[in-house]
């Protein structure tokens, strides 16, 4: 990755791809909201959970490619590669960031 990510987006991404979930909280503003496959999770527990969720059902690596800015939102395009069905994808994450926090990331 030749590009900087904010300090949230790049935690989130490390515990994306393993690092321990219970630091969700501190990436993620407390009424944050993640809208991934059609699912939306707001809250701490609600978005800590569907990381866990996620990493029980498969294994699988997201590493950012690119990203660009427009407006108060940053879109991070990934490659994810795991034993989900369609792998590889390339995905793209929008955040909405708040202070130092995530307020909001869609996944699609």
């Amino acid at each position: 990755m030749s590009f900087s990510l904010p300090d949230p987006v790049a935690a989130y991404f490390k515990i994306t791809n393993g690092e321990d979930v219970t630091h969700i909280v501190r990436v993620f503003s407390q009424d944050a909201f993640v809208l991934d496959e059609g699912r939306t999770d707001r809250g701490h527990g609600a978005i800590e959970s569907w990381r866990r969720e996620a990493r029980k059902k498969y294994e699988y690596t997201v590493e950012p490619v690119s990203a660009s800015q427009e407006g108060d939102r940053l879109t991070v395009t990934a490659n994810v590669v795991g034993n989900f069905p369609g792998s590889p994808v390339q995905l793209d994450h929008v955040f909405s960031l708040e202070g130092d926090q995530i307020k909001s990331l869609e996944i699609g």
